[in-house]
């Protein structure tokens, strides 16, 4: 939710001299944009995130009857033996990817959100509270 806000704001800011981009492969590119602290609608923020697990649920329904693998951008951060799953799926001969792209949003979420405080106060005792503690 905070990349996407914060790439939504970059597309009419652009920060890096007058250009937008989403993915960066500089340290200082990547400065530049994580600067930017977005501020999520608490309001609306457990409705919002039932509506994104329904879409997603509802996704995963229409691909049942065909062969498809499950991926999580988390289990691709954590897990680097997890490429070779997805070359396996594929059907790809097994080789080492790399990536030039510079993480944008380090650290944890309190650092990157705008109004922690009215985030952190929703989402605490609810099913979703586990995506507060989380650190990519």
């Amino acid at each position: 939710m905070v990349s996407v806000l914060a790439n939504s704001y970059d597309r009419y800011a652009k920060l890096l001299n007058g250009t937008h981009k989403s993915h960066v492969h500089s340290e200082q590119e990547a400065a530049a944009l994580s600067s930017y602290k977005p501020m999520i609608n608490s309001t609306s923020l457990m409705m919002d995130l039932k509506e994104a697990e329904t879409a997603v649920v509802r996704a995963l329904e229409y691909f049942d009857s065909t062969h498809h693998m499950v991926l999580y951008y988390e289990d691709l951060v954590t897990n680097h033996t997890k490429l070779k799953d997805v070359q396996e799926f594929l059907g790809l001969p097994q080789m080492e990817l790399t990536s030039g792209q510079v993480k944008i949003h380090k650290g944890p979420l309190s650092d990157s959100v705008n109004n922690w405080d009215d985030v952190n106060k929703t989402l605490s005792g609810t099913k979703y509270e586990r995506f507060l503690h989380t650190d990519y």
